[in-house]
């Protein structure tokens, strides 16, 4: 990357003055939410995760739509440091059991920091190599993936093994992977339209990008989805209507 390309990552000092309090409340209360969920309810770790990444994908997507790329640079920023401190925590953390799958076990803590370093890493390529489009890859990744882990915990009955690290077995589920196409297909729909593109354009751009996310999904590693679905939805979207 060259200086240019670098600066338009960094958030101003004005920026953060104005909306950096605002991005904190915003993530602590995402934080103390799924906290809450897991501890007074010990909801399961699949929805607790995924509802955090829901909320965390979504602001991104609306920041960086309406505020610019260095807004969602911010959040991340912040959303890096908590998630951080909960993993040096560990289990006397809320917030750590909202996010530690216990099938993760006995490498939990890293499979809360290799998603992390993934999502940065994807929303960086993304936008250097698909710039105007790396929002459609937040709220795919975001949308699509939120809900086909929890869909695959509740429905799943067909599971197919995912390629893995640490020795640690995955697996995803054919449910699930269909309740992420679905939900891929109807976020890239919504925008495609949103944009101006015909009705039938909508419907073929938003199936076939949604296949290719889905697909790249399922024979991804786990942990590191989140890099390629949102870098696959971003660079289809940006194919196909460019």
């Amino acid at each position: 990357m060259n200086v240019p390309d670098i600066e338009k990552f960094i958030p101003s000092l004005d920026l953060i003055y104005h909306l950096g309090l605002y991005l904190f409340a915003y993530v602590a209360l995402a934080v103390l939410l799924v906290s809450v969920l897991k501890a007074k309810f010990n909801i399961k770790t699949a929805y607790s995760r995924k509802i955090y990444h829901f909320l965390i994908f979504t602001a991104a997507a609306v920041l960086q739509v309406f505020y610019g790329l260095p807004a969602a640079v911010l959040m991340g920023v912040i959303v890096f440091l908590w998630v951080i401190f909960a993993v040096l925590k560990g289990k006397s953390s809320f917030f750590y059991q909202a996010l530690a799958r216990e099938k993760d076990e006995p490498h939990a803590d890293r499979f809360i920091i290799i998603p992390l370093f993934a999502t940065a890493i994807g929303g960086v390529l993304s936008n250097l190599f698909f710039p105007g489009f790396a929002f459609i890859g937040y709220l795919v990744g975001g949308w699509g993936d939120a809900i086909g882990e929890p869909v695959g915990s509740r429905w799943g009955k067909h599971s197919y093994q995912v390629p893995s690290m640490f020795g640690i077995k995955a697996t995803r589920t054919y449910e699930g992977s269909l309740a992420i196409f679905i939900v891929s297909a109807l976020i890239c729909f919504l925008i495609y339209r949103f944009y101006g593109y015909q009705l039938h354009s909508a419907i073929v751009y938003a199936m076939v990008c949604a296949f290719i996310a889905t697909l790249v999904e399922a024979f991804s590693s786990h942990g590191l989805d989140n890099l390629t679905m949102q870098l696959s939805a971003a660079a289809a979207s940006y194919y196909l209507l460019t």
